[in-house]
């Protein structure tokens, strides 16, 4: 490219003397961090840094200039505007602003999604966010007992917890439940084929297929039955010398309906250990609605399984994820019977994708929180709790704030229907009520847009032209975030 640019200039040069080389009006680099208007932006990033943003801003419009995309005329605009202020300062302060605003920081969700994938998934407690901020602040203990001083197991108290909580053994952490079936997999059915019914070869996101999973993992797939009915005699039929687990995969992310039939995780349990083999239920999500003192049953989720019935049901592990229905950070949790778990402890590979002590410190706090009987004040679980009457109330509170903000504001309010999220619950909606709000001056894309810009960043749905605002996923202090963004429009 260096090259190409080179040749570039010097065609230009060789051409009309007269001729403007707009190579010639770009400023060296140097030159630019020395300027008044320049030197704010030096301070507030550093030197090295701020050079490394000129000389990429640089870098572009050479790229523009060697493409035809850009001649002198539009180069002089965007180092001087009509005023003769600093374009350049002005452009490169728009970069750096951009640069900083991207990655992880927190975003106002109003699309109505509970467990947003792309916004975080569950939000957490605020007891549990101060556990992890108190972890994460300090030194902590960790993998040591306080008590005698000896080593002890980094998750030795989440297990104890989880114990109490759904009734298993023992249970260990890692980063997600993905990680969480891959080590299962690589512990029990390594150089060995697993077992598992065609109608749960799931793919969940990211292109997240379960063969290729078991192909990571070392394990040889053995599909069995039909998409839509598997029975206890396709398991059974299926078990040679070289089966090393049955393996069961609850439908996250899908249903299916109509003439299907399925085989329970009980009876695929009671099978393996009858061949002397493990069993595993990879169930994802990681519910509770029932048997846990406090809780309030969700309406529309009363199908999903239930992680303490899972646990029950005598199989050797259940994987599911600590940031969906559970409403805990991200983790993969696996929770059963104590010669598994300790199979699995001892696998190499736990190490490698054990949780750290952050996200152990907050799901100890979220575990806690079930037993203390206030599993309801989870935030996950106190969102989809929210009823369509008293969403509606808000709803119309926050349109006439939002009337308010001046005369270019339209608002209307409807019911709608939103939905758990994160390949949870699928074809789960919980009724809601929306307010449809609309600019004079921008369309709903450029409206969505700047608020996706804005600080806070604000996510909101767009359907059918209309910039939908769902009061569903407001957390404490939102309402007056999202009128402040509104505000600034």
């Amino acid at each position: 490219m260096r090259y190409a640019l080179h040749m570039e200039t010097q065609n230009r040069e060789a051409g009309d003397p007269a001729a403007v080389n707009p190579f010639r009006m770009l400023p060296q680099v140097d030159e630019v961090l020395q300027r008044a208007a320049v030197a704010p932006l030096v301070a507030a990033v550093g030197r090295d840094l701020c050079r490394a943003y000129v000389q990429d801003l640089l870098g572009d419009w050479r790229v523009e200039l060697a493409d035809g995309a850009l001649d002198a005329d539009g180069l002089a605009a965007r180092l001087a505007d009509d005023a003769g202020a600093d374009g350049l300062a002005r452009v490169l302060a728009a970069r750096i602003a951009r640069e900083r605003g991207r990655g992880v920081r927190p975003a106002v969700n109003v699309t109505g999604v509970v467990l947003h994938t792309g916004l975080g998934r569950a939000p957490q407690h605020p007891e549990v966010a101060a556990a992890m901020a108190a972890a994460a602040g300090s030194y902590c203990v960790l993998e040591v007992d306080r008590y005698t001083g000896k080593r002890n197991r980094r998750d030795d108290r989440l297990s104890d917890l989880l114990a109490r909580l759904v009734g298993c053994e023992a249970a260990i952490a890692v980063n997600n439940c993905a990680a969480a079936t891959i080590l299962a997999l690589a512990t029990f059915a390594r150089g060995k084929e697993t077992v598992l019914s065609r109608g749960e070869l799931v793919e969940i996101g990211g292109s997240f297929r379960m063969p290729d999973v078991m192909e990571q993992a070392g394990t040889h797939l053995v599909g069995v039955g039909a998409t839509n009915r598997t029975r206890l005699g396709d398991y059974s039929a299926a078990l040679t010398a070289e089966t090393g687990l049955l393996l069961k995969v609850h439908r996250s992310n899908f249903r299916i309906e109509g003439f299907t039939e399925e085989t329970s995780m009980e009876d695929i349990a009671n099978l393996a250990k009858a061949h002397g083999l493990p069993s595993v239920y990879d169930l994802g999500a990681g519910f509770l609605n029932e048997g846990v003192a406090g809780l309030t049953p969700i309406e529309g989720l009363e199908g999903e399984p239930l992680l303490s019935e899972a646990i029950a049901s005598g199989c050797d592990a259940v994987m599911f994820s600590g940031d969906k229905l559970f409403g805990g950070p991200q983790a993969g949790l696996i929770a059963g019977q104590r010669g598994a778990i300790e199979d699995m402890r001892r696998n190499p590979l736990y190490r490698a994708i054990r949780l750290d002590k952050v996200s152990l410190a907050g799901l100890e706090r979220t575990v806690e929180l079930y037993l203390e009987g206030r599993g309801d004040e989870l935030p996950a679980r106190a969102l989809m709790l929210r009823s369509a009457d008293e969403l509606k109330g808000v709803a119309e509170e926050l349109a006439g704030a939002v009337r308010g903000l001046g005369s270019a504001w339209e608002v209307s309010v409807h019911p709608e229907r939103s939905q758990p999220g994160s390949g949870s619950a699928p074809g789960v909606y919980l009724d809601t009520h929306v307010l449809h709000v609309r600019h004079a001056d921008r369309s709903a894309d450029e409206l969505a847009d700047a608020l996706r810009a804005g600080d806070p960043p604000v996510f909101t749905r767009v359907t059918d032209g209309v910039v939908k605002v769902d009061p569903r996923t407001l957390l404490a202090g939102d309402r007056e975030r999202l009128l402040d963004a509104l505000g600034q429009l």
